[in-house]
């Protein structure tokens, strides 16, 4: 296992939730973080709550403006010269019936969650290939395994960044590049305010499941460690992560369970 201790670590996403969490627990881990999101005062917030605040870069990051990766990249690199682990934990999740979702929606949730994090990636890869090392860690979902009503988009973007990452695996394995793909299941977060509803609208009210959650703070952790193991895929959750093996072994099973739990 290899210490995270001191790598130079881009976070997307960073201005909440799991990837706030995660910039708190590695700057205590003398990280030199560079942390991006859309909102900058957010961000400046979260630097400013970090026990290195100096080791802390803010980045601004709209997933959506795939054209100024490559910018971006350079930016990054202008920092501390170098990145080893880029996390791309950014996205957004979605709460409507296939029937009720517009077209636009489902744009929009392949933009940001798929064709965005690919954009960033494939700007940075050229840097790792270059330096013989570099860590790729995507946030997907247990959603990018099976499937929950009211997530359909949602769902198919994250399914779409496994086929991707398992394949970019494969390609540069050879190149000192490694991949670790980690699959959150409830998290206690602002996921299922933000989501978008049919007509792309914030649903702006929580959930149950989201509530009982684990914590950030303690996903963050279990989460650091799979890092550091170079794990390829990681489920982290509480029961809801049998799914994984109840769709590859009793997928009907699976089905009936998902409908009688009444997840929204």
């Amino acid at each position: 296992m290899q210490s995270i201790e001191g790598k130079v670590v881009w976070i997307t996403g960073a201005s909440s939730g799991i990837g706030e969490a995660l910039t708190y627990a590695l700057s205590e881990k003398n990280c030199k973080l560079i942390i991006s999101a859309r909102n900058e005062e957010a961000l400046q917030r979260v630097r400013n709550n970090c026990a290195k605040k100096d080791l802390v870069k803010i980045l601004p990051l709209d997933l959506g403006s795939f054209k100024t990766m490559g910018q971006t990249v350079e930016q990054a690199l202008s920092f501390y010269s170098s990145v080893d682990i880029l996390i791309n934990n950014a996205g957004i999740s979605q709460r409507s019936l296939i029937i009720d979702t517009a077209f636009e929606v489902y744009k929009k949730l392949m933009d940001i969650n798929y064709l965005g994090t690919i954009a960033l990636t494939k700007a940075l890869l050229p840097y790792f290939i270059q330096t013989k090392k570099g860590h790729f860690v995507t946030v997907t979902s247990l959603m990018g395994k099976f499937g929950s009503p009211y997530r359909s988009g949602y769902c198919g973007a994250k399914h779409a960044l496994h086929g991707f990452f398992d394949v970019l695996r494969m390609e540069h394995e050879k190149d000192g590049v490694s991949v670790t793909l980690v699959c959150p299941g409830f998290v206690q977060t602002n996921i299922a305010k933000n989501a978008l509803t049919g007509d792309g609208s914030a649903q702006e009210n929580d959930d149950v499941a989201t509530q009982n959650g684990l914590s950030a703070t303690t996903f963050s952790k279990k989460m650091i460690r799979a890092i550091e193991q170079k794990k390829f895929e990681v489920y982290i959750g509480k029961g809801e992560t049998k799914g994984v093996y109840l769709k590859r072994f009793f997928p009907r099973l699976l089905h009936k369970m998902v409908l009688r739990s009444q997840v929204r």
